[in-house]
């Protein structure tokens, strides 16, 4: 498994951007599919962005389409999810996952398609 650590959450205005970022640990990174995901209080786990092992090929949900982007820069070990426009309904713990697979062409959108979590990072968008 590789070991994430997400980093950049924090409180911010409605229309604000937010940066996140997750350092993952092992020499398998580079070869792994990415996603973020990302749990409101009360409500179940939902996918945000998820990006193919060379970077080549991003997945969105609809209420994020347009306003959140999805990178990875393999040589640092790092996935980020730059969130623009954020509106309150964007609050919610934000969670990194790595998939086991390797050199998987098309990333997934299913969170059971991965293995490896951090602890996530919370966003709380104010209006």
């Amino acid at each position: 498994q590789v070991q994430l650590v997400e980093s950049g959450g924090g409180l911010v205005q409605a229309g604000g951007s937010l940066r996140l970022s997750c350092a993952a640990s092992g020499r398998t990174f580079s070869s792994k599919a990415m996603g973020w995901f990302r749990q409101a209080t009360g409500k179940e786990r939902e996918f945000v962005a998820a990006i193919n092992w060379s970077g080549g090929k991003m997945l969105y949900a609809e209420s994020v389409k347009g306003r959140f982007t999805i990178s990875r820069d393999n040589a640092k070990n790092s996935v980020y999810l730059q969130m623009n426009s954020l509106k309150p309904e964007d609050t919610a713990v934000y969670y990194c996952a790595a998939d086991p697979a390797n050199w998987r062409t098309n990333p997934s959108s299913r969170s059971g398609d991965y293995d490896s979590w951090g602890q996530g990072t919370q966003v709380t968008v104010s209006s």
